[in-house]
């Protein structure tokens, strides 16, 4: 690894860092870029050199979170139902950790103005990440919409869900009843949200048995 590109890594995971600890439970929105340059100590074009846009941290965040469910998968796998299950319920516990950075985030997905590739998340900083895995490499990371796939297939295979119906309708359902569940807790003041995303998405599988 390169003194540059080491560098680099640790500096991304310092930003990503400090906005969860600057953020708590403040909307995004009221996070201002000069306080995340202040704790990490560097410019604002050093920011902007690794984070072109504000927002572009938010994308960061959901990469991370996508490889560390893949971590916790590997290390304890499910499949189908349950992995579906496990996905809804870890976003459940994450929003009550930092619910205006995860509320900004489906924001930030439905804006037309997104661009259409995730942010990258390059090999030195899965090493730091996960400095005690030393194949980390070899787990590729994918979005959420690409797990819900994955188990969405297994729980066909396993005749968890018996309707006739395409792995990409089951997907479409997640994601829609996943960032739905998000807005709708907040515009009802719902908790916890955790057991209002399972409670949805049973019921939505539920149709499908």
């Amino acid at each position: 690894m390169s003194l540059r590109k080491e560098k680099a890594a640790r500096l991304k995971l310092a930003v990503l860092e400090q906005t969860l600890k600057l953020i708590g439970k403040k909307p995004f929105d009221d996070l201002y870029v000069e306080d995340i340059c202040e704790k990490v100590k560097i410019s604002k074009v050093t920011l902007f050199k690794y984070f072109p846009t504000k927002d572009d941290i938010l994308s960061y965040y959901l990469r991370v979170w996508c490889l560390r469910r893949l971590v916790e998968l590997r290390d304890r796998p499910k499949e189908g139902m349950q992995g579906i299950y496990f996905l809804f319920d870890k976003l459940g516990d994450d929003i009550e950790l930092h619910p205006g950075i995860i509320l900004s985030m489906v924001a930030y997905l439905s804006n037309p103005k997104r661009p259409p590739k995730p942010f990258p998340l390059k090999a030195e900083e899965k090493k730091f990440l996960f400095p005690n895995i030393p194949d980390i490499q070899t787990i590729e990371v994918q979005s959420v919409d690409q797990m819900f796939e994955k188990f969405s297939l297994e729980a066909i295979f396993k005749k968890e869900l018996t309707k006739t119906t395409s792995t990409r309708d089951v997907t479409n359902l997640l994601n829609a009843v996943l960032y739905g569940s998000v807005v709708t807790s907040h515009i009802n003041q719902i908790n916890p949200v955790k057991i209002f995303l399972r409670r949805n998405v049973e019921l939505a599988l539920k149709g499908l048995q």
